[in-house]
């Protein structure tokens, strides 16, 4: 039988090969045509719409899962054969005019206007998305839509190969140990672990993060550093692996999908149903906090060159403010690994969070995963023993594995009900080497954090409509509820429980957590200005952009006045930027969401400071009024549920040290 014609919720990974995914997508996909039909015909359609392609989300979110985690050629030309197919299917139901004609005669009976709650906001949503995919449209223009979405959907696809295909492609081998000059110990250790899986002599680099990083940051040799910054900064913008026409056509039909729904730019499109609703919103938003940061942004990048002597070079940047950091506060961020080792890590988020939020989260052994580093979890109510969800974890880089840390959602289920939500979460995170068990950077361990409120805003969800459940959230409310989980990484009392020495099991020494603290907002004007070029970037290409024009060339004129340096003209970072364009919407015209949920949980977090960080009562009413309730209701009211006010800019400035 093939393992992805029935919903399961321990996942047969094992048991998934390539060959099953092209006559599960045929037969999957017949399935949602007969549910469409049915759904048409109901007397409760729009209960029925969300759950009409269960099956099918389901099947594929396994599959694109896989070819996440666990790439073949063999996996990727499948999943390439069927993405067109089932984007064409999902395309096709906003503008399939009997299943809006019956949503739309069932909203307006007396049953459909009777509706409460989530399920009269569903109603009202479910409206305005069908109006913005187009089911106003005449066919001619519906046919057009079609033909956009299938187009994007491979465009996309194509362009996160290529950033996968290019990442994979470089490595650099250094062969005399006099090379290494600056670099810590686990990362010589993990360049020589790697050289060694591929049967090489000497100590092998990649454009992997943990082992990237680690150049750019300590590597003494400048003229590497600068190897292997061209080779990232230029990732996927040189062929075969070459994004640049991809990107252009990428803008040009999101541009023209904006324009036939009605809409002045792709910016508009995707942000009318979001807390800023507007292009001009989200850019003022950005505009304004650049206006606050970019006096002390010169300043720091004066220190920085008054610090080593000359002009730096963007190779230069990192490798010049680790020193200068460690030498204003006499701090060397790799102290602080031994009491990062990932297993403690994850043990002491878990008693975090269970303690906040009254869950009890269990490892399970017999799970069948993607890869034997996959662990799975079990979440319960602590109170009641109620069984919530479960999920994966999976930490560590792999060359069938994409690049960066991500969550995401396996199945929804409804706890009301008794029906429990699946979940997974990634990361690419600093392998364990020489006998030693993983240990992490301070930011990797924030990483964990980062995505495992993602998770928490999944698994405990209490939502009636699948739709409406979790994560599905306005993309500018979605990360609140993970960054503000990144701050329990800087409070001594959950430090404590989480970061302990992997041979004595001591805590941070005192001095070296002061260190820390003091260092925290060290060159916070650059953090800050880096982001917010993304987001203009981002706004930008999909409000301003030409259409004639070089994208990369135009993107990299938008960056230059937030680099701490300037640019070469060969700088193509937005080749690689897959959170833009690896998807058909994704982050594009949407990355100022990372600032706007900043703002958010930078404030949000000023209540559990002041009840204590570790108070039940505020992390109760945290999960009752953000984390269970999903998009149950507009994200404004939900966040003045919780704060009993609207967000306050200047926490973020404040948390920053750019408050003056």
């Amino acid at each position: 039988m093939n393992p992805l014609l029935e919903i399961q919720f321990r996942v047969p990974f094992d048991q998934i090969r390539a060959e099953h995914v092209e006559p599960a997508m045929e037969e999957l996909l017949a399935d949602a045509r007969r549910r469409l039909e049915q759904t048409i015909a109901s007397d409760r359609p729009l209960h029925a719409f969300d759950h009409m392609t269960e099956r099918l989300d389901y099947a594929m979110n396994v599959v694109r899962h896989l070819e996440s985690v666990a790439t073949t050629p063999e996996l990727r030309a499948a999943f390439n054969a069927v993405q067109p197919k089932v984007s064409s299917f999902y395309s096709s139901l906003p503008l399939n005019e009997d299943l809006w004609n019956s949503i739309r005669r069932y909203a307006a009976t007396e049953a459909g206007r009777a509706l409460k709650g989530t399920w009269q906001r569903y109603r009202t949503k479910t409206i305005d998305f069908f109006k913005r995919r187009g089911a106003e449209l005449d066919p001619a223009e519906k046919a057009r839509l079609k033909e956009i979405d299938v187009a994007l959907t491979e465009l996309t696809t194509k362009f996160s190969e290529n950033v996968l295909d290019s990442t994979n492609a470089f490595e650099l081998i250094l062969t005399e140990e006099s090379q290494l000059a600056g670099l810590t110990p686990a990362a010589v250790s993990a360049a020589r672990a790697s050289a060694e899986s591929k049967g090489k002599a000497g100590w092998r680099f990649t454009l992997q993060a943990p082992s990237y990083l680690a150049v750019m940051t300590y590597l003494d040799d400048a003229e590497v550093r600068r190897q292997v910054w061209h080779a990232y900064s230029t990732r996927a913008a040189v062929e075969p692996f070459n994004n640049a026409p991809l990107m252009a056509q990428i803008l040009k039909l999101r541009r023209e999908r904006a324009r036939l729904l009605g809409f002045q730019d792709f910016a508009d499109l995707v942000l009318d149903d979001r807390m800023a609703h507007s292009g001009a919103t989200a850019q003022n938003f950005l505009t304004d906090l650049r206006a606050k940061t970019e006096g002390r942004f010169a300043e720091e990048n004066a220190e920085l060159c008054d610090f080593a002597g000359r002009e730096v070079q963007p190779w230069d940047v990192a490798y010049w403010a680790e020193k200068q950091r460690a030498a204003l506060y006499d701090f060397d961020e790799e102290a602080l690994r031994p009491y990062l080792p990932l297993d403690g890590v994850v043990k002491g988020m878990f008693q975090i969070f269970s303690r906040l939020f009254g869950i009890r989260v269990s490892e399970e052994s017999g799970v069948p995963g993607w890869d034997p580093q996959v662990r799975s979890h079990a979440i319960h109510d602590a109170p009641s023993g109620q069984y919530l969800g479960s999920f994966y974890s999976d930490w560590f880089p792999r060359e069938n594995k994409r690049g960066g840390a991500w969550m995401d959602a396996l199945l929804t289920g409804n706890p009301a009900e008794n029906h429990p939500h699946l979940g997974l979460i990634c990361g690419n995170l600093t392998p364990p080497v020489d006998g030693k068990p993983a240990l992490l950077t301070h930011r990797e361990a924030e990483t964990i954090f980062h995505e495992f409120g993602h998770l928490l805003h999944h698994l405990l969800s209490r939502v009636e409509v699948r739709s409406l459940a979790g994560t599905s959230v306005a993309w500018d409310f979605v990360e609140l509820p993970s960054q503000i989980m990144e701050n329990w990484c800087w409070e001594r009392e959950s430090l404590d429980l989480f970061a302990r020495n992997w041979k004595t099991g001591e805590a941070i020494p005192e001095d070296l957590f002061q260190k820390m603290k003091s260092a925290k907002t060290f060159r916070a004007a650059n953090a800050q200005m880096r982001q917010l070029g993304f987001g203009f970037v981002d706004l930008s290409l999909h409000r301003e952009w030409d259409g004639v024009t070089d994208a990369i060339q135009y993107a990299r004129e938008k960056l230059a006045p937030f680099a701490a340096t300037a640019l070469p003209p060969d700088y193509a970072m937005v080749a690689g930027f897959t959170h833009l364009f690896a998807n058909p919407v994704g982050y594009g015209a949407g990355y100022y969401s990372y600032k706007w949920a900043e703002v958010l949980d930078a404030d949000a977090f000023t209540r559990f400071r002041k009840s204590g960080v570790f108070d039940e009562s505020t992390g109760r009413d945290y999960r009752d009024k953000i984390l269970a309730r999903g998009d149950s209701e507009d994200p404004a009211v939900l966040y003045r549920s919780f704060m009993g006010r609207d967000p306050d800019p200047n926490a973020l400035l404040e948390r920053a040290g750019l408050l003056r």
